[in-house]
């Protein structure tokens, strides 16, 4: 009885297998024909070398196929398919007959009732036998496909066995552009593989590597459609679907003659690469297309139309004669005003980057161009919401793409630097220039600053300006390197409360104001010179340096006044009394009466002396002599017996 422990398997007969030694040791085909059946009256059978037949057989009929199992090589696969007209008995033994009609190899199996049709429970049964033998390289696997029956299995890897060998293939995911290891998951002309991806290996530096793999963790195969030489011969066409670079392109295997798999080396040829495009083929004679979007910026054809409207020719035409809100319809027209009234534009980002519009104003009046929503008109220095469109003059406004309009023509030149912004400081081209600029550049100073701090530097921004010094007390500041700006660069600097030390990085102080030729030139308190960079080529000297000119001192212009030279000399003058006496008549007597006589304001420095004379009319031969002399004042007697008086002069500094 069958059960659990029952035990099923095929032998070769003794007939099989001398017939399999002989076939070894001659290399003489053997091949096997037919398949039988059995009942084995019932009983258990146990295949045995011996048999030449079934116990009980019950159907014979040629193989409906006959092959090596894929997984082992030393086994062969046998089978036969029982239609449902057959049967009304069971099996239990399974016999395998050569074309000799001899019994080579038996097998038994668990039973298995075979119906008949009529029985009411009919169906196609299939009967499998696996054997296993020496060298199946000498067995023929042959058998006649106008007799036997075909599973669905069988057929189904009978029809992919055949489109596999069909030249054009299944497409792949990816192919390479370049040698690779054919082992584990990676990223092919930027794209990631996951398992399964099929790939086009073409660049491998031995090209017989190259073909169709299936990627794998581990290490790849080729893909079933290309994994005998069978399946790969000249011609072969794949399809790839992604890649930064290969997306789209169809490859052929151009290596011709027998191709051996994994021996003959393998090349691909995009066939796409020279051939026109299907959605690019060439035109003749005189094709025409749809004109594309009005802002198309693709690689659509470019129609006539679409050229005009897009380059220098404007694409048409809007008469504006009351307020008016511009759609994306105005973008490259010529817009022209008639009136005095408000046009608002339209949303800048309403085309791409580039989008013009073009105003002209043939009349007297005066429209207002305005932004919509936050919107603005960009110039350099700065941005609006509107422009004014004065009369005959014209305007072209380009969108940024987004929130701005950039203004050419007439109209922007009342906001625009060309007539407002102040050319930079020492410019010397065609550039038109401001009233700020002429003022500074001429007679008139560029502005005043005050210097209070004890020391610093003059900058150059300083330049043309008219500095003063307020501290109260003496300072030390130094003025910019002369080398470094252009000649004819004034600065004019006044002392007030105190003394200026004046120096400059390589450069000197000359010049009618200058005391000597120096690195250094102090500032008197109370004077001011102008400081003007010139050349020294003159001296052979091919630096610059400044020129101390001009300026004044502080003066006093009354009858008692004084003033204070550049170079730091101060003059003074005035009217005063020398004091008189009987005693002091003639000369060489002492001074019994004199009179003090103060200056308007004292010397800070010294006094270098006085001068004083006697005015009266009639009066000769009077003499005056001074003592005492200070900072502050003198005093003063005459040769007269009573005072009289006297002018007087000094100098000091």
């Amino acid at each position: 009885m069958t059960d659990q422990n029952s035990q099923f398997f095929a032998i070769l007969t003794a007939v099989g297998k001398a017939k399999q030694a002989n076939a070894d040791a001659l290399g003489v085909p053997w091949t096997f024909a037919q398949m039988g059946v059995g009942d084995a009256n019932n009983t258990e059978p146990m295949p045995s070398e011996q048999q030449t037949k079934l116990i009980n057989e019950r159907r014979r009929a040629p193989l409906n196929q006959l092959k090596v199992d894929p997984n082992n090589p030393n086994i062969i696969i046998a089978e036969q398919v029982i239609p449902e007209s057959v049967g009304g008995w069971w099996i239990r033994e399974i016999g395998l007959y050569d074309t000799a009609g001899d019994l080579v190899a038996v097998a038994n199996c668990a039973p298995s009732f075979k119906p008949l049709l009529s029985q009411g429970s009919g169906r196609t049964q299939v009967v499998r036998m696996n054997l296993i033998v020496s060298n199946t390289a000498n067995v023929e696997l042959k058998i006649d496909p106008s007799i036997v029956l075909a599973t669905r299995s069988y057929v189904d890897a009978k029809v992919l066995e055949e489109i596999y060998k069909l030249d054009s293939k299944q497409s792949v995911r990816v192919a390479t552009t370049g040698n690779i290891a054919l082992t584990g998951l990676q990223s092919i002309d930027g794209v990631v593989l996951v398992v399964g991806d099929r790939v086009l290996v073409k660049n491998q530096t031995l090209a017989k590597d190259n073909g169709l793999y299936t990627a794998a963790t581990g290490a790849w195969v080729r893909t079933e459609d290309t994994d005998s030489s069978a399946k790969v011969t000249s011609a072969l066409l794949v399809s790839v679907e992604q890649g930064l670079a290969l997306a789209d392109t169809r490859w052929q295997l151009v290596t011709d003659g027998v191709i051996v798999l994994g021996s003959t080396a393998l090349t691909f040829q995009d066939v796409t690469a020279s051939f026109a495009r299907l959605l690019s083929p060439r035109f003749m004679g005189n094709p025409t297309a749809p004109t594309p979007g009005q802002f198309d910026n693709s690689k659509a054809i470019a129609t006539t139309e679409f050229v005009r409207g897009a380059s220098g020719s404007y694409r048409g035409f809007t008469d504006l004669a009351a307020p008016s809100t511009l759609t994306a319809a105005a973008i490259g027209t010529l817009v022209t005003t008639v009136g005095t009234y408000t046009v608002t534009l339209p949303p800048a980002d309403v085309g791409p980057a580039g989008s013009a519009i073009h105003f002209r104003n043939p009349s007297t009046g005066v429209v207002s161009i305005v932004c919509a929503g936050s919107d603005q008109i960009c110039f350099s220095g700065g941005h609006r919401r509107s422009i004014d469109l004065l009369p005959d003059s014209t305007l072209e406004l380009v969108s940024n793409g987004d929130a701005g309009w950039w203004p050419s023509g007439s109209a922007q030149f009342q906001y625009s630097n060309v007539l407002c912004s102040t050319p930079p400081q020492f410019d010397s081209t065609k550039t038109l220039a401001t009233t700020e600029f002429v003022r500074r550049a001429l007679g008139s100073r560029s502005g005043y600053i005050d210097y209070q701090a004890a020391s610093g530097i003059i900058p150059v921004a300083d330049a043309g300006k008219y500095i003063g010094f307020n501290r109260g007390a003496a300072q030390s500041y130094a003025l910019p390197d002369a080398n470094t700006l252009p000649l004819g660069t004034s600065f004019y600097l006044e002392a007030v409360g105190g003394d200026v030390s004046l120096s400059a990085p390589n450069s000197k102080f000359a010049g009618p104001a200058a005391q000597v030729v120096s690195p250094l030139y102090v500032l008197r308190n109370g004077t001011a010179c102008e400081f003007i960079v010139i050349s020294n080529i003159a001296q052979s000297d091919p630096s610059f340096s400044y020129r101390v000119v001009g300026g004044v001192g502080k003066a006093l212009v009354a009858r008692n006044g004084y003033e204070r030279m550049p170079n730091g000399l101060i003059r003074m003058w005035g009217s005063g009394i020398a004091g008189g006496h009987p005693d002091q008549c003639a000369f060489g007597r002492g001074v019994v009466r004199s009179v003090y006589n103060a200056f308007p304001v004292a010397f800070p420095n010294e006094l270098f002396g006085i001068v004083c004379t006697h005015y009266s009319a009639g009066v000769v031969a009077v003499s005056v002599v001074t003592t005492g002399e200070t900072l502050n004042g003198f005093n003063a007697a005459a040769t007269l017996s009573n005072d009289w008086q006297i002018h007087w002069q000094a100098i000091g500094r």
